[in-house]
Parts: C-alpha cells; sequence; structure tokens
C-alpha cells in the first residue's frame, strides 16, 4: 500500500498543506513542526511527491477545467459552454487564467494533468463531471492538488469542495408539476445513469411517484443510446403500448429534444400525445416547437460558485471543504399540458 501525504499529515497531526510546505523547506513551517513531520516520513518510509510540491509553492494564477471523457455529446451540450462562461468571468475578475482539459478516454486525461503539475503550470483544477471511481479524482485527492467539483462528490465527500444544485429535490418538483397538470402514467429518461446527477434525478422522480401514492413501473424509466437503432425502436414500441407514459421527465433539454423527434416517427405528438419536462433551461429549450417546459439549475452560477471556491482554497490552503447548493427553478413552456 502506498503511503500518501494525508497518512503522514494524520499521524504527524497537521495538515496535508503542512506536510507539502514541509516538503519545500517553506519558511512558514517552524523548524519543531518541520522535524516532526519528517520523523514521521522516514517511520513510515514516505517519499515526497515533488510534482504535488511544487504545484503547492507556485502560483501560476492558472485552473484547469477538467471536462469528461471526449464525446459528441460533450460538445453538444451548453451545460459545458455555460459553466465554462461562469468559470472565466470569475476568474478574470481575480486576474486567473484557465485552461481546458479534455481526452478520449481518463489515462489520457490524467496524463495531461500530471504533465501539467510536474511543469507548475495550474494552481487548482475545477471538475466538471462526477461519476463513481473516477482515476482522475483519485489521483487529485492523493496528491493533495486542490480541486473544486461541479456535481455531487461519491469519494472523500468531507473532504471535497462541491457546487451542486440538489438533484433529488428538483426531480421531485418536475414529478409533483406533472402530477398537479394530471399525468399519473410518468416516466424518465437519460442516456447516462453513470453520471451521480442522472442516478440522483431518476431517484428523486421514484421518491415523488411513492410520495403521491403513484405506481413506479420499471419500464418508464428509461436509459438509451442514441446512437444505437435498437433501442430507439424500444423506445417507439413502448409508446405505442396501450399503457404507456403521458409524460416524460428528461435528465437534459438534449435527451427532450432527441425523444421529441424520434416519437414524430410513430405520430406521437408533444404536447397532445406526451407532456415533457427537461433540465438545463438551455437555449434549446427555446428554440424547439413547442417550447420545452425545463429546470433552470443556474448553470452560469454553478460556475461562477466554483471558480470562486478553488481561488479561495489556492490562495489559503487551510480552508475547510464547502459545499454550496445552488437553487433551481421550473420554467413552464409549451411541452407539458393538462390531461
Amino acid at each position: 500500500m502506498n503511503i500518501t501525504i494525508r497518512d503522514v499529515a494524520k499521524i504527524a497531526g497537521v495538515s496535508p498543506s503542512t506536510v507539502s510546505r514541509t516538503c519545500n523547506d517553506s519558511p512558514s513551517i517552524s523548524e519543531a513542526t518541520k522535524e516532526k513531520v519528517r520523523k514521521v516520513m522516514k517511520e513510515l518510509g514516505y517519499e515526497p511527491n515533488f510534482q504535488a510540491s511544487n504545484l503547492a509553492s507556485k502560483n501560476s494564477k492558472t485552473i484547469g477545467i477538467i471536462l469528461p471523457v471526449a464525446e459528441n455529446s460533450v460538445y453538444q451540450n451548453s451545460f459545458f459552454l455555460e459553466v465554462i462562461h461562469g468559470i472565466a468571468q470569475v476568474c478574470n475578475n481575480f486576474q486567473y487564467m484557465n485552461t481546458l482539459i479534455s481526452g478520449n478516454s481518463e489515462q489520457e486525461i490524467l496524463n495531461l494533468i500530471k504533465s501539467m503539475v510536474k511543469s507548475g503550470k495550474v494552481d487548482g483544477f475545477v471538475v466538471l463531471y462526477s461519476k463513481r471511481d473516477d482515476v482522475v479524482i483519485e489521483y487529485l485527492y492523493e496528491n493533495h492538488l486542490p480541486y473544486v467539483l461541479v456535481g455531487k462528490a461519491c469519494s472523500h465527500i468531507n473532504q471535497t469542495i462541491y457546487i451542486d444544485n440538489d438533484n433529488i429535490l428538483a426531480s421531485k418538483d418536475a414529478t409533483n408539476y406533472l402530477i398537479s397538470l394530471g399525468h399519473k402514467n410518468i416516466g424518465f429518461i437519460t442516456c447516462d445513469n453513470e453520471q451521480i446527477f442522472a442516478q440522483d434525478r431518476r431517484s428523486g422522480y421514484i421518491a415523488g411517484l411513492l410520495e403521491n401514492n403513484l405506481e413506479y413501473i420499471k419500464d418508464f424509466s428509461l436509459e438509451i443510446d442514441f446512437n444505437n437503432e435498437n433501442e430507439i425502436n424500444e423506445i417507439k414500441q413502448l409508446f405505442l403500448r396501450e399503457k404507456r407514459p403521458t409524460a416524460i421527465i428528461a435528465s437534459d433539454d438534449i435527451i427532450a429534444v432527441s425523444l421529441e423527434k424520434i416519437l414524430n416517427d410513430v405520430n406521437i405528438k408533444v404536447p397532445k400525445d406526451l407532456s415533457i419536462i427537461s433540465f438545463n433551461n438551455s437555449l434549446l429549450s427555446r428554440f424547439t416547437s413547442p417550447q420545452l417546459t425545463s429546470i433552470d439549475i443556474n448553470t452560469h452560477d454553478l460556475g461562477m460558485e466554483a471558480a470562486a471556491r478553488i481561488i479561495k482554497h489556492i490562495e489559503d490552503p487551510n480552508l475547510k471543504a464547502s459545499k454550496i447548493i445552488v437553487p433551481h427553478e421550473i420554467i413552464p413552456r409549451e411541452s407539458c399540458q393538462k390531461i
């Protein structure tokens, strides 16, 4: 088992940043504390990670923005553009630069991060996604590199700074909204159940049904690959059944529009035959016909809060990890109607 900077800090009774500064022989650390830390390092056989130490001692005034593994949906989704705009706005105010980090695999992204850390070209990171068993998060955490997560942390929760919406509550609100319009057969659709936000939105949908004494029908909760013709045909067949959803919660606007296009092929019309409510309130929700009822998650604010947090923690590494929940709001439009 590898000994980490956090193991040393725990036994020495100091913070990980103190261990990092001891490795750099920082004058801000007393000689007595340095000796105590060095003794523990020797006893544990800890080898300092000078890449991480360099990051702690330098200030390039640059923040790395880490995107999920590159897929077409990443670049088509305005969520990322709006979050990045919010980050950039705060960075400009504090005279920080930002740089995008993306790749075709987790390992490619990880290699880019390691290269930037080694060269001292970045002070901290904003991670624009959240999923389980993420090697990127593990690397950042184990090497005591400052990072903020846009999304809910699912590992190292107490030590992770994250900015998120209450996605469970937002999806319950969406469910209740559809119920208020008279809908009882309500479905949910996403294209990626691996992402934490999608899991939470699905959980909120189920909770909303159960709290209103409505049946949760497993077949109405869908995960679909819109590039898979067989899965698209299964969706069409579902909506041709006698008992089918009369309303759908889509986990984002792109999914809602894609679903509407598919169902148009089998003459299922929105909102006459199916009401749809989605998430993000992107430009897409207003450019469709009918316009989408969507939950505004204040994407720009997510980015601004993330940038403000990472800058504060770069400039004061001893700050405790904070969690910020950005509010949401349902924006009613034409894609939902009473039945």
